[in-house]
């Protein structure tokens, strides 16, 4: 019944194969959408398109292919070849690789950027889902299947907040919803209701150590969807790496957005959390 229900459910938005291309990128994102779309009954093909993506990807769908970061023609060239009629994009893929040299973009990607008005996340993600519009292929909300892993308002470790730190909690989420509001990133760090340090380029974990080290520890991690968040790309998420990097400087809660957020590895995330003294709340 269950592999059933699955491919009924995303008949309805349009797909008519059992088939679900995955466009990964770097975390355990890609693994959780794989596993969740096969026991699903669904067909996956990966495609990794970043350097580091998790490698037990390859086992677990049923076909799989590495492209270079930047390689937009051969990427739409495996879709079509698979008859793939919707992709969901999972996974880590930093803007900091178009400046670093990781990424070779070809003649089609250099073409799209050039087209471009500036180089933010939306822009260039909906940039890529025109692309693939194009070429007759839909783009999926990327928690179509994994809804599972956005946790409902409450407080998710043992310890709960203290009142000081739900303060800083409510102010960081605030200030998280509107740097999102300015497509700069998703996360801030904050201590006594003072932002320390705000997501751009460099990612979250690169962030959470920022701010860590500037508020020498006691400091609080918020994370927020965009005011106006488009669900097929870029849904905020934390997992364990993001608990390490709290560990790491001290850090001693986080605050996420309640039915908005990812929690990838949720047990290990909480208990992580829960080792280290850190409170973890979702709220609305």
């Amino acid at each position: 019944m269950q592999a059933a229900a699955g491919p009924r459910l995303l008949h309805k938005v349009g797909i008519s194969m059992n088939t679900i291309g995955l466009i990964a990128g770097v975390g355990r994102l890609p693994v959780e959408f794989a596993r969740a779309a096969r026991g699903m009954g669904f067909a996956v093909v990966a495609i990794a398109v970043a350097p580091g993506v998790d490698s037990e990807l390859a086992r677990i769908a049923g076909k799989y292919y590495t492209v270079g970061l930047g390689e937009l023609d051969r990427l739409l060239a495996i879709v079509k070849q698979e008859a793939v009629p919707r992709v969901t994009m999972l996974g880590k893929v930093t803007k900091e690789h178009l400046f670093s040299g990781v990424a070779q973009p070809d003649a089609r990607m250099r073409q799209l950027l050039a087209g471009l008005p500036d180089l933010n996340d939306d822009t260039v993600m909906l940039a890529l889902v025109e692309a693939f519009a194009g070429e007759g292929i839909g783009v999926l909300d990327q928690t179509q299947l994994i809804r599972p892993l956005m946790p409902a308002a409450g407080v998710l470790t043992k310890r709960q907040p203290t009142p000081a730190e739900q303060a800083d909690m409510e102010y960081g989420l605030f200030m998280a919803r509107q740097i999102g509001g300015l497509d700069i990133g998703q996360t801030v760090v904050v201590k006594n209701r003072a932002v320390l340090a705000v997501e751009a380029i460099e990612g979250t974990d690169a962030c959470i150590r920022r701010g860590g080290q500037l508020g020498r520890g006691g400091v609080i991690v918020a994370k927020a969807a965009k005011p106006n968040q488009d669900l097929r790309f870029d849904v905020p998420s934390v997992g364990p790496d993001t608990l390490q990097a709290m560990i790491e400087t001290g850090a001693v809660a986080l605050v996420i957005e309640a039915g908005k957020t990812l929690v990838v590895d949720k047990q290990q995330v909480v208990t992580l959390a829960d080792n280290n003294g850190i409170a973890i709340s979702a709220l609305s």
